[in-house]
């Protein structure tokens, strides 16, 4: 699930610090994007946290009721839920595969990462690049 949230950036000595309303919530950034980076990481954090509590995340508010002074920025965060949760969850899972006893014994001789090299071929299949 896909949002925008309105964020409200107040600009300190060093950088910025981000109120997100609708989480009642903070989080601070080294320059603007570095800001805006933190507060989509906040919401995504805050809103998996919520969700595997089993509480339903709060709507997002008209960027038109966030209050702010002169100098502050009132803006707005996309955040997919979904994604973030994805991109997060690193937890290991145990797969058991089957393979010629051959090529088992020539990968073992190799010294070869059997877990490395499944996750490699998995993200070169799915065309996953980095991560």
């Amino acid at each position: 699930m896909k949002n925008v949230y309105p964020i409200l950036l107040i600009p300190e000595k060093k950088g910025y610090t981000v109120y997100i309303p609708d989480f009642e919530i903070n989080t601070q950034g080294e320059d603007l994007t570095d800001a805006m980076e933190m507060a989509r990481d906040a919401i995504g954090l805050m809103g998996i946290d919520m969700e595997d509590d089993g509480k339903t995340l709060p709507a997002p508010s008209d960027i038109a009721s966030v209050k702010k002074e002169a100098d502050e920025i009132v803006t707005l965060v996309d955040v997919d839920f979904d994604e973030y949760r994805r991109k997060n969850e690193m937890r290991a899972v145990r797969k058991n595969v089957t393979i010629p006893s051959w090529l088992n014994e020539e990968a073992e001789r190799a010294g070869v990462n059997f877990s490395a090299v499944l996750q490699n071929a998995l993200k070169a299949e799915l065309h996953i690049a980095g991560r």
